[in-house]
């Protein structure tokens, strides 16, 4: 069981320090802006919840990330009670920028590694 644990623990842990070195500084903006992206209709509560960050901070950063013109915050058209996140054409740029540096710098990826990625993600949302 340790092994297993301590593998995820190490895998975060590697991952974060690779995705950091692309973005000291704007690490956290990136990964709301992937959120955004990939959970469109999503409430900012769930992307909050499924980020694990406080809720200050993801106020805090989602308010530069509007002053920078990345993304917009409106009312949800489903729920007028819950708010969504709105990437601009900026931000999705921004966003695209981003990923692509990302794949610069760790290179080609092998099939099965994207498999093995894949399936790690589709577990883990189950989870969440």
């Amino acid at each position: 069981m340790m092994n297993k644990i301590g593998g995820l623990i190490e895998l975060e842990a590697l991952l974060e320090n690779i995705l950091k070195k692309k973005s000291e500084r704007s690490f956290l903006k990136h990964k709301i802006l992937y959120f955004a992206y990939l959970y469109e209709n999503l409430s900012v509560g769930m992307i909050v919840e499924k980020l694990g960050i406080k809720k200050t901070n993801f106020a805090l950063i989602t308010k530069e990330l509007q002053n920078e013109g990345l993304l917009t915050i409106n009312q949800s058209l489903m729920d007028k009670r819950c708010h969504v996140l709105t990437l601009t054409v900026e931000g999705t740029n921004a966003l695209y920028k981003y990923i692509s540096s990302i794949n610069d710098f760790v290179g080609s990826i092998s099939d099965e590694t994207v498999q093995s990625i894949k399936k790690l993600n589709e577990y883990f949302n189950k989870i969440v």
